[in-house]
């Protein structure tokens, strides 16, 4: 099946709330998963949603782990909302969400960039948290997953700041609650959140895309990703860094 048959055949079955088309079970690779991504966000963007940035999933180990995936992904970001947002039970399917900082960018990266090149790049960074939806059997069909935008439904921001000198000794302390549920620190992503940029940019010349001043980029989560109910007021605080903070109403 040709590449356009296949965004074809995913893009009829999104639009009938079938997010995994089961007769793609076992059959996709990551590249045409990766192809079948974009051409829904062209499709999607075309529509009237408006792209934002980007997403790199799959990093920190306890991620890795928790999803039996042992690369680095990316995804792309249509959504965002300020912190204090506070979702109904019915905004979101299956959720949960990741502990991260969303860097902005100031000036454009394409292919092979350095770590210098990329620190270079980012003009801000933010607290943030991404909201994840399971839309299927992520763990059994992650091809599938990335072709369905690896889980992305929104992004959480907390204000901007200036980027820090060291962002691999910045600590996650995660609350649900009221209870500390878990911590992480900037060196579990990549070794450096800066490496989700530079890996992002390198990954997407390979598909024809790059980055461009004033896209976001979610780095990737300092800790393993947690589930969302009904009730839960969600803070998480990088340290030197600032809160961020997300709910969903009863």
């Amino acid at each position: 099946m040709s590449t356009t048959d296949l965004i074809e055949a995913f893009w009829q079955a999104r639009q009938q709330g079938i997010h995994f088309p089961p007769a793609y079970f076992g059959k996709l690779g990551i590249d045409e998963a990766y192809a079948v991504q974009l051409g829904l966000i062209d499709r999607r963007t075309a529509a009237g949603e408006r792209q934002i940035g980007w997403k790199v999933g799959l990093t920190a180990p306890a991620i890795q782990q928790q999803f039996g995936f042992h690369e680095p992904v990316f995804g792309c970001v249509l959504d965002s909302k300020p912190s204090g947002h506070v979702f109904a039970p019915g905004d979101l399917i299956a959720p949960g969400f990741e502990n991260e900082l969303c860097m902005r960018l100031g000036v454009d990266l394409t292919g092979t960039v350095t770590v210098d090149q990329a620190r270079r790049a980012i003009d801000a960074v933010y607290p943030s948290l991404e909201i994840i939806e399971t839309r299927g059997p992520f763990t059994e069909q992650i091809a599938l997953a990335l072709a369905d935008n690896a889980q992305q439904k929104t992004v959480i921001l907390g204000p901007p700041a200036p980027l820090p000198l060291d962002l691999t000794l910045i600590e996650a302390r995660v609350s649900i609650n009221g209870a500390i549920v878990a911590t992480g620190s900037g060196d579990a992503v990549l070794g450096n959140p800066l490496n989700s940029v530079v890996w992002l940019a390198g990954k997407l010349g390979a598909y024809g895309r790059s980055l461009k001043a004033g896209d976001i980029v979610m780095t990737g989560s300092f800790t393993r990703q947690f589930p969302i109910n009904p009730g839960d007021q969600i803070e998480t605080v990088f340290s030197g860094l600032g809160t961020v903070r997300t709910a969903m109403s009863q």
